[in-house]
């Protein structure tokens, strides 16, 4: 394949890293035309590398500084794009239907190969001396974790050092959210999952307490509660069987952000299941501004991605084993 070019603002990077998402097994996965993409294209929305070429009208990071790939590519001129929210882009609708892909991997080619032409300077944030395996995929799984945490984080203050958050599966997302959990907030972390395996890592990542996903599940966490319940729960998996103990343990006017795209669905009514008060969020991604503080975080060394590593022309192998639930943390494909 021959190498890109950069025109106008367009910077080309030599991709180092690139995080494999179970994301991109929906994409593989999905029939032609279910998806608002034009196909061909490479997968890849984790991203991290150093720029090697930039286009006349480029800005930001200088040829040879390392960097991540901010992966939700918006208009880029709309007022949500213009404060960094391009996960939010007010013309996302519009570029969907016009199906010329809204971000890197997504669409439009991204970083599962050597090299990776992105459309604006103002995508990538510099990660200065941070391994590739660390950086790549804080720009999916260390961003949506971070963006998940801070729409509850008001309910989380330092006024309520006795509050407790729930975070529903430990894997590539979760125990990341532990970890900024930790950082972040003075509130008792508790983590829930279907893995032993899976609340060691969580254990490993700061947690304050751990149980199997069980019928008794919602009752041992209200007990770790003090019997109030959950100021808010953060659901990675987002499934029918994890969003029923995840209302069970919220307290009223609790907090419950739906992260993991499971398929489960919940009944909003009054009265009905939910307690009295619940705020419902559907955080997706995150912004800019965000991926900065993320990528602040790991390299101060208090957010480390659990990951394995492996050749990208083992992607298929990586691909097979986190369709399995076989990888821990994240898999991250690094060009041979």
């Amino acid at each position: 394949m021959a190498r890109p070019t950069p025109t106008a603002e367009e910077v080309l990077i030599q991709v180092e890293a690139a995080g494999l998402c179970r994301s991109d097994l929906h994409v593989a996965d999905a029939r032609q035309g279910d998806l608002p993409y034009r196909i061909p294209f490479t997968l890849g929305h984790e991203v991290a590398g150093r720029v090697v070429e930039r286009g006349p009208l480029a800005r930001g990071p200088a040829v040879g500084e390392r960097v991540v790939v901010y992966g939700p590519w918006g208009c880029g001129s709309c007022a949500r794009c213009a404060v960094g929210a391009e996960n939010y882009c007010d013309r996302r609708p519009a570029l969907d239907a016009d199906r010329v892909g809204t971000g890197a991997g997504l669409g439009r080619d991204g970083g599962m190969a050597d090299l990776m032409l992105v459309p604006s300077g103002r995508l990538l944030v510099p990660v200065g001396d941070l391994a590739a395996e660390q950086a790549a995929p804080l720009s999916d799984a260390g961003l949506t974790a971070y963006h998940a945490v801070a729409t509850v984080r008001h309910a989380l203050s330092d006024d309520t050092p006795d509050a407790c958050v729930v975070v529903l599966g430990i894997g590539g997302l979760g125990h990341l959210a532990v970890q900024i959990l930790r950082a972040t907030t003075t509130a008792q972390v508790l983590a829930m999952d279907v893995r032993e395996e899976a609340l060691a890592l969580a254990d490993e990542c700061g947690a304050h307490f751990g149980t199997l996903l069980g019928p008794d599940t919602a009752a041992t966490l209200r007990d770790r509660t003090g019997g109030v319940g959950a100021v808010a729960v953060l659901d990675f998996v987002g499934s029918s069987s994890s969003l029923r103990p995840a209302v069970d343990v919220l307290r009223p006017g609790g907090e419950l952000a739906v992260v993991g795209s499971g398929g489960g669905e919940l009944a909003v009514r009054k009265p009905g299941a939910l307690p009295p008060g619940t705020r419902i969020s559907l955080p997706f991604w995150g912004t800019l501004p965000e991926l900065e503080e993320v990528v602040a975080l790991a390299r101060k060394g208090v957010l480390k991605v659990g990951v394995e590593r492996f050749a990208l022309s083992n992607a298929p192998e990586a691909m097979a084993r986190l369709r399995t639930g076989d990888v821990r943390g994240r898999a991250v494909l690094i060009p041979d």
